[in-house]
């Protein structure tokens, strides 16, 4: 028994081992950075809040670390105090601190506003409106995340060079003579060690080797300067880390009862705030999910993440600790590690209460200005260069204005305005591309198209001549008011001409009230001159969920005999078109006509009758009913169907195991299984009686005999077999030429 608990306590540890490696490493990068994130926003109160700060942010990345994973559905994310958040928050402590708010209601401030922050997250999560944010263009979160990378840099700049914490960075680094050296120097070995890490010591990650770094370069100063040797009233260095214990929960019970009596009013003002931080910490995890299914092929649940996201942002802020989301570089850094599953951001969770129980007392010590580097390496690091290459083009110019404009709303007015500014600009390009773009993917006439139906040489004739009567437009893209107008003045030189006007909806993707205006009004025009208007393709469920069929009739685009029909598809109006161009009637009474007989088959069009009375002798005279299968795909047969009377459809498969669809229809005096009759191979297609039909039917063998005997007979239906075939082949090529240079 004993043996068997130790062999699965070993495959346990095989299995997980990776996690547990990955989630040590995650917690020496996610750790010092959650520190640094919370020293900024507590020293934006004050500078002796900024151990308070310190602490923040350890218990931030302890709530994060051990509640997001288990709850989140994202294998190997590690969550911890990130930028986003610590932009927010300090911008929203040093807003508080100038209107001379007390410091203790600040902190209370900065707990409701996580808490709120979470609070948004889950519903942001339940209502699946994490989708949405995958849609926000990227030029808005490219200059969303240069914004807050250079917001962090001035905000680090004053504790870099050890200014006044209330001085602005143009402020500080236009007045050298403020600057405190020892704290520039520390800053200053920080920044390049973590910049030269990568480069010389790749197994250790940047942050732990700056901070390490730092400490070092300040315990040099320290041995010039013994003044720097002491804790208390030190304002190079974090300082204690505040009461533990006994203490802090009292701290934190008196936090919630003065919680309980902010009113409503209160807790509202917040929410534009909340707001703001929610849709940051959201779109910073949902890069680091997309950023990870690429990488281990795999798909995660937007949902169900920011709703673990929002729960453990609540579970922090309720402690006193730091909100913040899935974050880009302890993730990688776990994944490098070898982690595979959600343990390993529990792993994270769990080392940093541990570092945080054992290194309590290192972390006191941790310069500020180290702390500053960090952070300004790290803000160095969220600036998105790629925009830079929108300079290359013309055509992209604008987009990286529109960066430009969201940094400098960022910087200026707030992330929200921000926001609103971006999306609005983007709006604006969409709108651009699509007004500058054509809806009409293709012109046609009906005399270059042919129907699935298959004329005989004669009615051909008669189409190619009358066939550029009636013209075709295959529409694209979203028919709305910003494409409606080029739309009508692309279709207007034809209204006053055509006979026939077909408008195809296949690749149609919305349709607004202006666009159904205007056909109307296209409608109008033709029939004026009774002039039919086509809709084919008309789809009854769109892509945004419109029944499109059902909008353009409540519109007034009603189906009716005279003015506006609806076909199914855009053979289907062709040959519509086709049938009236060549004045046919397909009503019941034109099908009750007698069988045709041999001579007045379009194959012996112009033989004489005594000339066909042996061919007529080998055919057999055969009969199906309306939906019988003549042939199938498959079978063996190379027999010759000559159709006296009724129609066939041919239907099969694009490409194999494709969808089924309509390949052509024969008629009265056509013929069908030419190909098989001639190469002798199994049909390739379907064959249904789509009316009652009667034919002759010529087999392989009663041929071979008649051409032993009857060699010029046999000569003629060959050839006139192959120049039909040769009639049908060209006109497919026709085709498909147009298409291709369309």
């Amino acid at each position: 028994m004993k043996e068997k608990n130790m062999r699965e306590l070993s495959g346990a540890w095989m299995r997980h081992s990776g996690d547990v490696w990955g989630g040590f490493a995650a917690m020496l990068v996610a750790l010092p950075a959650s520190v640094a994130f919370g020293v900024t926003v507590y020293a934006a109160i004050a500078p002796h809040y900024a151990a308070f700060g310190a602490l923040a942010g350890v218990l931030g990345a302890m709530a994060l670390g051990l509640i997001a994973p288990t709850f989140g559905g994202t294998d190997r994310l590690i969550s911890a105090p990130c930028a986003p958040a610590a932009a927010v928050l300090s911008a929203f402590a040093i807003e508080l601190a100038h209107q001379g708010i007390d410091p203790a209601s600040i902190v209370l401030m900065l707990t409701v506003l996580g808490i709120l922050t979470g609070v948004i997250q889950i519903l942001i999560g339940f209502l699946g409106a994490g989708r949405l944010i995958r849609y926000i263009p990227y030029p808005v979160v490219s200059g969303f995340l240069s914004g807050v990378g250079l917001i962090i840099i001035g905000g680090q700049l004053p504790k870099l060079v050890g200014a006044g914490d209330d001085d602005r960075w143009y402020q500080v680094l236009f007045s050298p003579e403020r600057w405190d050296w020892r704290g520039l120097t520390i800053g200053g070995v920080t920044i390049v060690a973590m910049v030269l890490s990568g480069r010389l010591v790749k197994k250790v990650p940047a942050v732990i080797v700056g901070i390490v770094c730092g400490a070092l370069t300040y315990a040099c100063i320290a041995v010039v300067d013994p003044v720097l040797l002491q804790l208390e009233n030190n304002p190079l260095v974090i300082g204690s880390l505040g009461p533990t214990g006994a203490g802090y929960i009292a701290i934190l019970t008196d936090r919630w009862n003065q919680i309980g009596e902010l009113t409503l009013a209160q807790v509202a003002g917040l929410f534009s705030s909340a707001l703001t931080l929610a849709v940051l910490l959201c779109i910073d995890t949902l890069k680091t999910c997309i950023v990870l299914d690429r990488m281990t092929r795999t798909r995660h649940d937007s949902g169900r993440e920011l709703a673990a996201q929002g729960l453990a942002n609540i579970a922090a802020s309720a402690i006193g600790g730091m909100p913040g989301a899935g974050t880009m570089g302890p993730t990688m850094v776990n994944y490098s590690s070898g982690s595979q599953t959600r343990i390993s951001g529990i792993v994270e969770g769990l080392s940093t209460v541990a570092a945080a129980l054992a290194l309590g007392s290192f972390v006191a010590w941790i310069p500020v200005a180290t702390l500053s580097g960090v952070l300004i390496v790290v803000g160095l690091r969220m600036i998105d260069t790629d925009p830079m290459r929108f300079l290359e083009s013309k055509s992209t110019i604008v987009d990286f204005c529109v960066v430009l404009a969201v940094i400098g709303c960022a910087l200026t007015i707030g992330l929200i305005a921000a926001a609103a500014v971006g999306v609005i600009l983007s709006i604006m390009l969409f709108l651009r591309e699509q007004v500058g773009g054509t809806v009409v993917r293709r012109k046609s006439f009906v005399g270059e198209r042919s129907s699935a139906w298959y004329r005989p040489e004669k009615e051909m004739r008669i189409l190619d001549k009358k066939g550029r009567s009636a013209v075709i437009f295959e529409l694209q893209g979203s028919l709305f008011f910003g494409t409606a107008h080029h739309l009508y003045r692309t279709l207007e030189p034809e209204l006053a001409t055509t006979e026939y006007l077909i408008l195809d909806y296949q690749r149609v993707l919305s349709v607004d009230v202006t666009a159904t205006h205007m056909l109307n009004q296209v409608r109008d025009v033709l029939a004026e001159r009774n002039v039919p208007l086509l809709f084919s393709n008309v789809r009854e469920r769109l892509p945004n969920g419109r029944n499109l069929r059902e909008f353009l009739e409540f519109a007034g685009l009603r189906s009716d005999e005279e003015t506006v029909h609806y076909l199914p598809t855009l053979e289907a109006a062709i040959e519509w078109v086709e049938a009236s161009l060549l004045g046919e009637h397909l009503d019941a009474e034109s099908h009750d006509r007698p069988p045709l007989e041999l001579h007045e088959i379009e194959l012996f069009k112009g033989s004489k009758p005594d000339t066909l009375v042996d061919l007529e002798a080998s055919l057999e005279k055969r009969s199906w009913k309306a939906g019988e299968t003549i042939f199938s795909t498959g079978d063996l047969g190379s027999d010759l169907f000559l159709i006296r009377k009724g129609e066939v459809k041919i239907i099969g498969s694009i490409g194999r195991g494709g969808a089924i669809r309509h390949i052509a229809t024969y008629g009265c005096g056509d013929f069908l299984g030419g190909q098989a009759f001639l190469d002798n191979r199994t049909r390739g297609n379907d064959a249904i009686a789509t009316r009652d039909c009667d034919m002759y039917v010529l087999s392989l063998e009663k041929f071979n005999y008649l051409a032993d005997q009857h060699k010029r007979i046999a000569l003629v239906l060959m050839t006139k077999l192959a120049l039909l075939l040769s009639i049908r082949l060209r006109h497919t090529n026709e085709e498909l030429t147009l298409l291709q240079d369309n």
